[in-house]
Formats: C-alpha cells, structure tokens, sequence
C-alpha cells in the first residue's frame, strides 16, 4: 500500500469531522425553522415535525454524500 502525503491525510480527516457537526446542525435548523412557522401560523407541532423530518433528511445525506467522496 502506497503511503499517502500527511496533507491529504489532513484535509480527509478535517472533511470527516464536519460532518456529525452539520448532520446536528441541519436538524436543529430545521427543526428551529418549524418552530418559528409554527409560532407564526399557530399550527402547532405539525411545522416543528415536518421541518424536523426535512432537517433529518438532510442530514443523512449530507452524510452520506461526504463518505462517498473518500476511498475505502
């Protein structure tokens, strides 16, 4: 196995920590932003709910999407 430069180690390793930080980050927003509808039209929890849902959504596949730009 060909050693890789400790630059690319680096730039994969930071790459790989964002991501439990932006899959939490999209859930929160999203839940946030039901929120405020929620708060705004008064149709509690249904806003809350589905923006949770979309945020989760979200999250997995921005997950998803950064473990498939790295080699096994």
């Amino acid at each position: 196995m060909a050693k890789r430069p400790l630059s690319e180690t680096v730039r994969e390793l930071g790459a790989l920590s964002t991501v439990g930080l932006s899959f939490v980050l999209a859930i929160v927003l999203g839940a946030w932003f039901g929120w405020l509808l929620d708060k705004w039209l008064g149709t509690r929890p249904w806003l809350f709910f589905l923006f949770f849902f979309f945020g989760l959504v979200a999250g997995v596949i921005n997950v998803y999407r950064t473990a498939g730009r790295f080699p096994k």
